[in-house]
């Protein structure tokens, strides 16, 4: 995987995508918007969790 590529990263409680290249336009995210770039005290928009418990994953 190249190292600019876009990530996926999952809510641990209730399975929720967020995926870079997507973005969340619905969340203020727009599409490109990498993880690092979302703040620290951004939560789950729906069901609250913080973005510290996002794993991670590969689709």
């Amino acid at each position: 995987m190249s190292e600019n590529a876009f990530k996926t990263w999952q809510c641990r409680t209730c399975g929720y995508i967020y995926d870079e290249e997507a973005g969340d336009p619905m969340e203020g995210l727009a599409p490109g918007t990498r993880w690092a770039d979302i703040p620290d005290d951004w939560e789950c928009p729906l069901c609250g969790t913080p973005k510290s418990d996002f794993d991670m994953v590969e689709l």
